[in-house]
């Protein structure tokens, strides 16, 4: 009989290996992560700006070729409540409320830095980055774009402000 005791595990070489193997799909692994993070926020704005800009149109539509106008406030009401003919914004549907809501509530910023990242906001006029809010407005147009200051941009260098 053999009466040789085996010593059962792993050596010191097959466990440094395991490591370096582990380090190696690790550093492959954590930039591509990151950048698909960065990619999810610009097609997350790309979404958004499509939604709100599918939302104006739509109520333009409905109110005779006018955009949502008044305050912050009151566009975001537009947008998010029942409207007459003149879109005065009501809670409920009635009889002359009968158009919209176009969104159930006016979507988050999700690039840029403070005081506009997430923020749902809608600023009015102005340059981009000046006023508070996620996103700028113009009432005359329609056209609404991310509240960003210049230079804010993604991987590519497009300025958020110009999607």
């Amino acid at each position: 009989m053999n009466n040789a005791r085996r010593n059962s595990g792993f050596s010191l070489i097959e466990l440094v290996i395991v490591v370096v193997i582990i380090a190696i799909i690790g550093a492959i692994a954590i930039p591509r992560m990151s950048r698909g993070a960065a990619g999810a926020a610009d097609s997350a704005l790309t979404g958004n700006l499509a939604v709100l800009r599918n939302a104006l149109d739509l109520y333009a539509t409905e109110h005779g070729g006018t955009y949502p106008s008044g305050t912050a406030a009151h566009i975001a009401n537009q947008l998010t409540q029942f409207t007459d003919s003149a879109g005065t914004p009501n809670v409920t549907k009635t009889s002359s409320f009968i158009y919209g809501p176009y969104l159930r509530k006016i979507p988050t910023l999700p690039v840029g830095g403070t005081g506009q990242k997430g923020s749902s906001l809608i600023a009015l006029i102005g340059p981009p980055g000046t006023n508070p809010g996620g996103w700028l407005y113009t009432p005359t147009t329609g056209e609404i774009v991310a509240n960003t200051a210049a230079g804010v941009a993604d991987a590519a260098g497009v300025d958020y402000n110009t999607y």
